[in-house]
């Protein structure tokens, strides 16, 4: 059975660089960077497949170096982002447990092979969202509380017809970015474009087979930071968005409602 695990693993691993590859050593750091996104979205599937339930000891660091073929240090990589999303509890001494569980259906709706630039981009996303609300809230106009506002509308209504929205969910944070004045915050939405919207299907794609009213969760959200960025309270504006980011990651994943 190991065998048959760890064949069927390699098949997912790319092969190893041609020999001198790596020209002095600047590509390797990007190839182990490639294999813990690898290894990562693996477990990640794992996990949501109920192969390691709540509360099981994943495999010593290594096993999985050996299931996987890889080196400790993409391991450890792989496994502390596991923990940065609180999926795996490392206990000292006794390695790492699963906290909890992605949705089932997570395993099968989200993109192969793109998982981790998905919460990848949730994280930038966390920081660089939260302060450019922050930002709006200072510098807005009427007539970017109107494109927030239209967006919201817009959102509510392709929800209502059991639409994605993720054209009108990605016009707010647009609206919001085009209100920091800074064009940076806009090219940072432009640049994560594929990943948000991918975010964004996998989420109502779960909302919709779960049968959840977790759409009003998501309405309630945007209209906090419209609320904050409207009342020109900066302080509410960044923590408005951040829940509101860090939410959105846990909808993608499957994670009940906190």
């Amino acid at each position: 059975m190991a065998e048959a695990k760890t064949a069927e693993v390699a098949e997912r691993l790319p092969p190893p660089p041609p020999a001198g590859a790596a020209g002095g050593g600047g590509l390797l750091p990007l190839r182990q960077a490639r294999l813990a996104d690898q290894v990562y979205e693996l477990l990640l599937l794992q996990i949501a497949r109920g192969t390691f339930g709540v509360g099981a000891r994943l495999p010593s660091e290594p096993q999985l170096c050996s299931d996987f073929g890889v080196s400790r240090p993409v391991v450890r990589e792989a496994l502390a982002r596991l923990r940065d999303a609180n999926i795996v509890r490392s206990r000292r001494g006794s390695g790492s447990w699963v906290e909890r569980e992605p949705s089932h259906a997570f395993a099968s709706l989200a993109p192969s092979g793109t998982i981790a630039q998905m919460v990848r981009a949730y994280e930038f996303r966390a920081g660089v969202e939260a302060e450019a609300a922050a930002l709006a809230a200072g510098r807005r106009e009427k007539r970017d509380l109107q494109a927030m506002e239209q967006a919201i509308a817009a959102l509510a209504a392709a929800l209502k017809r059991d639409e994605v929205g993720d054209e009108p969910d990605l016009a707010f944070h647009r609206a919001i970015a085009l209100a920091t004045r800074n064009p940076l915050f806009s090219q940072s939405i432009q640049m994560l474009d594929g990943s948000i919207r991918s975010g964004i299907v996998v989420a109502r794609r779960l909302k919709q087979l779960a049968n959840s009213d977790r759409l009003n969760q998501v309405l309630a959200e945007h209209a906090q930071v419209l609320q904050a960025i409207r009342a020109q309270d900066p302080e509410a504006a960044r923590r408005a968005m951040h829940h509101h980011i860090a939410s959105s990651r846990d909808r993608m994943l499957g994670f009940p409602a906190g």
